[in-house]
């Protein structure tokens, strides 16, 4: 079946082409907020929006002007992209999809454009891949893809690296049937506990690494404070931007570990289980409580659950989630007695009505598996 699926290289460009890929974000953040300030007055005065057409059909007037000839420097398509962006964004929003389209600040930590692939515009080679307007850009090929290019984002991230982001039309085909069910209850002390009485363990990457991050982030503040007393903006000290630099480092370097360990730990789960069965819990009304939202937070259970989503549907597995008030740490998953709540810190109990002993984690596991088949 066909799919779209993302691959990220890291790219390094020239001085020139550094500057040209900043000229191109700042058009095409432009042209965004432009049209968006259009939209919202037409929507205040008619309650509908403008439409891409005619949104579309100013653009080449605005290259014309002498205000904005500017935007000819850069890539016309990426420009085309940044609306249909904004109109794909209000189409969502008057379905009630998603919040009113914000602007978009240029103090945004990472910047980005997108650009279609027209007439092999975009072409991945061996130690080069060839962007509309940039030419051929040096890139770490670190994985191959098969398939039709569609579109390219190129980012800046706030350390100063550079990605490409191809979205890649391909078949991806089933996984073979294995016969296997699983059911995975999250947690805390360990990541994940399956019904086979595995514990995953929690990483804790912002804990492991939260010594050096707070001592770089003190680095960070006195140097801001020493930038202000000389009457310098921040912007404009370089004491300041290299500490900056090194703390968003420590930063990516925690997202990179969580999201490289939910990768693998989620694509292993699909590749094993024809049946996977999860709690559906809700990490943002969880964090509401200050003592266990940091900790929420670093393991990620939201967008575990998404890639396993994902993936489940890409290889022809089949994800079933439990309701959040089902109560899997309560019921006994040898007779189903139900012997109530129970405080955290009990991690085993021994069933008053059959005697079985459980641990806490596992009998969950199980009665989440128990229930995510009968659902199915």
């Amino acid at each position: 079946m066909l799919r779209y699926k993302a691959y990220k290289y890291r790219i390094y460009p020239t001085l020139e082409q550094e500057l040209l890929i900043t000229k191109t974000i700042g058009c095409s953040r432009f042209i965004f907020n432009h049209f968006l300030a259009k939209w919202n007055d037409i929507y205040e005065q008619t309650g509908k929006g403008l439409t891409y057409s005619k949104c579309s059909a100013e653009l080449p007037q605005m290259k014309k002007s002498e205000e904005t000839a500017w935007l000819k420097e850069v890539d016309s398509i990426a420009l085309q992209a940044s609306l249909e962006n904004l109109a794909d964004s209000f189409s969502r929003f008057f379905k009630k999809q998603n919040q009113r389209p914000r602007f978009k600040s240029k103090s945004n930590p990472v910047q980005s454009y997108t650009t279609k692939n027209v007439n092999g515009s975009i072409e991945l080679r061996d130690k080069v891949i060839k962007l509309p307007k940039l030419g051929l850009v040096k890139v770490k090929n670190s994985q191959e893809h098969k398939g039709r290019v569609i579109n390219a984002t190129i980012r800046r991230t706030i350390s100063g690296k550079f990605f490409v982001s191809l979205l890649v039309e391909k078949n991806i085909y089933p996984l073979p049937k294995t016969g296997s069910s699983i059911g995975i209850d999250l947690g805390l002390e360990n990541f994940a506990i399956l019904s086979t009485g595995e514990k995953v363990g929690n990483e804790r990457f912002l804990k492991n690494l939260s010594k050096k991050l707070a001592k770089e982030q003190k680095i960070l503040s006195r140097r801001a404070l020493v930038a202000k007393k000389a009457g310098k903006k921040l912007s404009e000290s370089a004491n300041y931007q290299k500490q900056r630099v090194k703390v968003a480092k420590i930063h990516e370097k925690i997202a990179n570990k969580r999201k490289d360990f939910l990768n693998k730990l989620s694509t292993e789960i699909i590749k094993n289980h024809d049946r996977i069965c999860i709690e559906d819990l809700s990490s943002k009304n969880l964090m509401a409580s200050h003592k266990l939202a940091k900790a929420i937070g670093d393991v990620s259970w939201s967008e575990f659950v998404r890639m396993l989503e994902y993936k489940a549907e890409w290889y022809g597995r089949t994800l079933s989630k439990i309701s959040r008030w089902y109560p899997s740490s309560q019921l006994c998953s040898d007779c189903g007695h139900n012997s109530g709540k129970k405080a955290l810190n009990i991690r085993e109990w021994t069933c008053e009505n059959c005697g079985s002993h459980h641990d806490r984690d596992i009998n969950a596991s199980i009665n989440i598996l128990n229930e995510g088949l009968r659902l199915v």
